[in-house]
């Protein structure tokens, strides 16, 4: 059969953008709150300096040492919020405004990345799982919704075999957002634990650092639910044209 434009295509196109506002635009919109949560909830718990007068380097230095990872190095890097543990290069990522902060906040945000460190060093299952989804997710979430996109309105052979491989690509994208669900609340738990048991935060700062950290958790939940629905408006518009 010839490629060709499928004679319904204002139809189709109907359906795309309905599907889109329907399925998708809830949870970007939820995506949008959870980031604005977030700087809120950091902004507010950055005001508040530690008893123990840490600052967030010197904080995830004590921690990562007491955790027998003394040979992990601490770099700062630029933006906010933008802190991150690299597992490739064994280095902790501390952004401007964590690096040198005192507030609670701060040493929060640390201990986090730390977490993820030891989630590292102990081959925490969730971890190793995302982190070999990394290649994967990188080019699903790439060229899967451009490969379903065009497949969807080619009603040919070639258009079927285009968007079932953009939705299997994507597929590997969406699983890589879920699987980082678990790996960030476990994170977030050990830094919870680890603070604690180090006496860097008192009982009554650690329940404003918990605040941070479940704000930053929101984020990553609509970020795994805004792929997954949009998965499913490719699955639903797929099995749409071949009806």
């Amino acid at each position: 059969m010839p490629v060709y434009l499928a004679v319904s295509i204002d139809s189709l196109l109907g359906g795309y953008y309905s599907s889109y506002i329907l399925l998708v635009v809830p949870f970007i919109i939820l995506s949008f709150i959870a980031q604005a949560l977030v700087k809120s909830t950091f902004n507010k718990y950055s005001q508040v300096r530690s008893q123990s007068a840490y600052r967030g380097v010197e904080a995830a230095r004590r921690l990562l040492n007491e955790q027998g990872l003394q040979h992990v190095m601490i770099e700062r890097v630029a933006g906010e919020l933008s802190d991150h543990y690299s597992p490739r290069e064994e280095v902790l990522r501390l952004s401007q405004s964590t690096f040198d902060s005192q507030s609670i906040a701060a040493i929060g945000v640390a201990a986090h990345e730390v977490g993820h460190a030891v989630q590292h060093k102990e081959h925490y299952a969730p971890n190793a799982i995302r982190s070999a989804l990394v290649g994967p997710a990188n080019i699903g979430s790439r060229l899967g919704p451009y490969l379903a996109l065009i497949g969807l309105f080619l009603q040919s052979d070639t258009g079927r075999v285009l968007s079932m491989a953009g939705i299997i690509l994507f597929s590997a994208a969406v699983l890589f957002y879920l699987v980082t669900l678990p790996v960030e609340f476990n994170a977030s738990k050990r830094a919870l634990l680890l603070m604690e048991n180090s006496g860097i935060l008192s009982s009554e700062e650690i329940i404003g650092t918990r605040k941070v950290l479940q704000a930053a958790s929101l984020t990553y939940v609509a970020s795994a639910l805004t792929a997954f629905m949009s998965l499913l408006r490719f699955i639903l518009l797929s099995r749409r044209r071949e009806s």
